[in-house]
């Protein structure tokens, strides 16, 4: 399988902050790799190395094999790029946004028509070409930013956090068109804050903190590695430190935690725990009104390697 990305031994350090620490990873063609971490774990810093728009201490750089440099155009005119920050020209429509950053690229006309058309449908903005981007929903004015990015149909892309604040049927839209990506052929690194995201797309993931790559896998590799077993969930409106006490004192029983009327009670072994719950509370004054299992969500996983929720 042809590599596109190639990054050994990165370093890269701001002053008294080591933001990037010898960091190492590939991205093989076709992927749809996440790149998750806290803010401040590096994330941001790497992909800028990548993309030679920071200059770094150690270590080598390689897209399409070869080193990347500020100056390698070849390169660049093969990435597409989708920063979390919308960069459009309020000037012009919608349409005219997106002929402009794809004629950066290709200069023959009927092509460059051609492809304008493929992304304006691929992020289903196919009733708003003569629309000015003051007058786009924030969802709309996203789909226009990313069809912007990959309008000259580049084969590796790079995707900040693109679903942020965007409403429902916007984000189906988004998370389609970047599965469509790929399916065209593309590579794909993605950074979310949404853990549902990276479960639906990702093939692998690379989790970061403090600069360095403390897990990489698939999702599923990667829960399979976590230390909890199981969840179960419940909803309790009245539960007294007692009650919490006697719970956590139950058998397998590593970690309970009560927001009410949420009960969560958390399993490092044990494969009946549900039913051995449901059996305690038979037995208890405890009320409840529902209860499920719920396995290690990547969620979980990330929380268990950083201490950390994704957005700290």
């Amino acid at each position: 399988m042809k590599t596109m990305i190639n990054v050994e031994h990165l370093t890269k350090q701001y002053k008294e902050v080591l933001a990037v620490d010898d960091l190492s990873f590939q991205v093989d063609e076709g992927e749809i790799v996440g790149l998750l971490g806290p803010n401040g774990s590096g994330k941001s810093t790497t992909i800028n190395c990548m993309l030679s728009l920071l200059n770094f201490d150690r270590g080598t750089i390689k897209l399409f094999n070869k080193e990347m440099k500020p100056d390698a155009y070849d390169l660049k005119a093969k990435i597409g790029v989708i920063f979390q920050e919308v960069a459009v020209f309020e000037e012009l429509t919608v349409y005219e946004n997106i002929d402009y950053f794809c004629g950066l690229y290709i200069k023959d006309k009927s092509i460059r028509k051609q492809a304008v058309e493929e992304a304006i449908q691929l992020v289903g903005l196919e009733d708003y070409k003569k629309f000015y981007p003051k007058k786009l929903s924030g969802g709309l004015l996203r789909r226009l930013n990313i069809a912007c990015g990959i309008a000259h149909r580049p084969t590796l892309i790079f995707l900040d956090e693109p679903t942020v604040a965007v409403d429902p049927q916007s984000r189906n839209h988004i998370l389609d068109g970047i599965k469509q990506l790929r399916k065209n052929g593309a590579t794909i690194v993605y950074t979310t804050h949404y853990m549902e995201e990276v479960e639906q797309l990702c093939d692998r993931v690379i989790i970061l903190d403090k600069g360095k790559i403390i897990a990489m896998g698939t999702t599923d590799e990667l829960k399979a590695n976590t230390q909890i077993a199981e969840k179960v969930i419940l909803e309790i409106h009245e539960l007294d430190l007692e009650a919490i006490q006697k719970i956590k004192d139950l058998k397998n029983v590593a970690d309970v935690r009560y927001n009410a009327p949420n009960l969560v009670v958390t399993y490092k072994t044990g494969k009946n725990n549900l039913v051995e719950m449901i059996d305690y509370l038979k037995t208890s004054p405890l009320h409840y009104t529902t209860i499920y299992s719920q396995r290690p969500t990547l969620n979980d996983v990330f929380l268990e390697l950083t201490g950390k929720e994704l957005r700290d």
